[in-house]
C-alpha cells in the first residue's frame, strides 16, 4: 500500500507543467547518493507515458540521466573554482552536498589535507556562482545542515548556521531542503525563503520492521526514548507516530568545566515510566562520538529494558567503531540504524548490528514533486503510510 501511495504521488506529477528542465548536480562529496537519486528519477519519467510528455513545456523530460556534468579544481595553494560543464540555462537545479564527507581530499602546497565542512560548504558557492544566473531555480539539498549544531548564541559568540544560509539566500538559492535539523528555527534567519527540514521517521520504520520480526508495536511492549532534553520533540513526533509511551533522559552537566569545548556530562538521569521488559527505541539527530547514546543505552539495560534499537538520521561515529562493537558483544545494543545521507565508512556498512536505511528513493521523490511546483505535505508527514506498513506487519505481509 505504500508502494501504490508513492505511485499515486508519481502520476499526479505528470499533471502539471515542471518549472523547468530537471537538473541533478551532486558534489563528488554526495555523488555515490547523487546517483541513486538520479537512477529513480531517470527509470520513472522514461516509464511515464502521457499527452503531456509530447508538450513543448515537457522538453528534456526524459533523458537517461538528469546529472549536469560539474567539478572543482584546485591549485597547488589548495585554492579552488567550480565549474559546470554542460548548458543550464533555465533549469531547475538541485545541488546535492554532503558536508560530512571526511574521506574527500586535496592538496595543500603538497601535502594531504582532509576536507573539512568549510571546505565543502565552499564548494558548494562555487558551483553556486558557477551557475552564473542561468538557471531557473537553484534548490539545494544538504542532509546534514552545515553549522547547525551553533543553531543560538550563547555569550559572544558566532552565529554560523544563520550566516551560511544568508549567503545562500543572497546568492540566488531558492530552497533549502536538509534531514533533521538540530534546531529548526534557524530558519528565521532566511524568513522569505524556502526551507524543510525533513524528519525520515517512515523510512526508520520500514527499516526496523523489515529487520526485526518479532516486534510488537504497541505501548504495552515498546517505547520510545529522547537521550536529552534537546531532542524531546523528535522523540514525542516518533512515538506518537507509533502510537507509544516516551522517556527522556537528563544530562547533568559539571558547568565548573569544559572539556573538548563543552561541559562534561555528571550522569544521565532518567525521566518516564518504567522500561523494564520492554523493546526501546532511542531516536536522536547525529551520532557523532557516540557516547552519549552509548550511556544512555547502558541505562536502559541496567532499568532491564529488554532490547535497545538506536535510530539517528546522520551517524558520524567520529571516535570509531570499537566502542559500539563491545557494547553489542555485551548485549548493551541490539541493532544501530543511520541513513544513507551522509558518508558512510565501509567497515560500518559491514557490521552485523548495523541497518542501513537508504533515502535516495525518498529524495527522488521530493524532488519529483518540486520540479512540478507540487506540495510535498504528504510526504513530510508520513501518517497513512506509517499505518499502512505497520499493519502489514502485524498481519504477517512482506513490507
Amino acid at each position: 500500500m505504500a508502494e501504490k501511495t508513492e505511485n499515486v504521488a508519481l502520476l499526479e506529477s505528470v499533471e502539471s507543467i515542471p518549472v523547468g528542465a530537471l537538473g541533478l548536480v551532486p558534489l563528488d562529496s554526495c555523488m555515490e547518493l547523487g546517483k541513486k537519486v538520479d537512477w529513480y528519477l531517470t527509470k520513472w519519467r522514461n516509464e511515464r507515458d502521457g499527452e503531456h510528455t509530447e508538450n513543448l513545456a515537457f522538453a528534456g523530460y526524459q533523458r537517461d540521466s538528469f546529472i549536469v556534468q560539474s567539478k572543482i579544481s584546485r591549485f597547488g595553494t589548495g585554492e579552488a573554482k567550480g565549474s559546470i560543464i554542460e548548458s543550464i540555462r533555465g533549469d531547475d537545479l538541485y545541488i546535492m552536498v554532503d558536508v560530512c564527507n571526511y574521506s574527500l581530499t586535496y592538496s595543500l602546497s603538497g601535502k594531504v589535507n582532509h576536507m573539512s565542512p568549510d571546505d565543502h560548504f565552499s564548494d558548494l558557492k562555487r558551483i553556486i556562482a558557477a551557475a552564473a544566473g542561468k538557471a531557473r531555480r537553484i534548490n539545494v539539498i544538504m542532509p546534514f545542515l552545515y553549522e547547525g549544531r551553533q543553531h543560538k548564541r550563547t555569550g559572544r559568540e558566532s552565529l554560523d548556521c544563520a550566516i551560511a544560509l544568508q549567503e545562500l539566500a543572497n546568492m540566488g538559492v531558492d530552497n533549502i531542503l536538509t534531514f533533521d535539523a538540530h534546531d529548526p528555527r534557524v530558519q528565521n534567519a532566511i524568513p522569505l525563503k524556502g526551507f524543510e527540514t525533513i524528519q525520515p521517521i517512515y523510512q526508520f520504520i520500514k527499516a526496523l520492521l523489515r529487520n526485526v520480526k518479532d516486534l510488537s508495536v504497541d505501548a504495552q511492549h515498546m517505547m520510545v526514548i529522547s537521550p536529552d532534553e534537546g531532542g524531546m520533540g523528535r522523540a514525542i513526533y516518533f512515538a506518537n507516530m507509533l502510537g507509544l509511551d516516551v522517556g527522556m533522559f537528563y544530562k547533568r552537566r559539571d558547568y565548573s568545566k569544559i572539556v573538548d569545548g563543552r561541559n562534561p556530562i555528571i550522569a544521565h538521569e532518567y525521566l518516564g515510566s518504567a522500561v523494564e521488559g520492554k523493546d526501546v527505541i532511542i531516536v536522536d539527530d547525529m551520532i557523532s562520538s557516540g557516547e552519549s547514546m552509548l550511556e544512555v543505552a547502558k541505562a536502559l539495560k541496567e532499568r532491564k529494558a529488554k532490547r535497545v534499537f538506536v535510530c539517528s538520521t546522520f551517524g558520524l561515529f567520529t571516535n570509531g567503531l570499537a566502542r559500539f562493537d563491545r557494547y553489542y558483544e555485551q548485549g548493551l545494543i541490539d541493532r544501530v540504524l543511520t541513513t544513507n545521507v551522509v558518508y558512510q565508512k565501509p567497515e560500518l556498512l559491514a557490521r552485523e548490528y548495523y541497518i542501513n536505511v537508504d533515502l535516495s528513493k525518498y529524495i527522488a521523490l521530493i524532488i519529483d514533486r518540486l520540479n512540478h511546483d507540487l506540495s510535498i505535505n504528504e510526504l513530510l508527514i508520513p501518517t497513512a503510510r506509517i499505518e499502512k506498513v505497520l499493519k502489514k506487519y502485524k498481519e504477517g505481509m512482506d513490507i
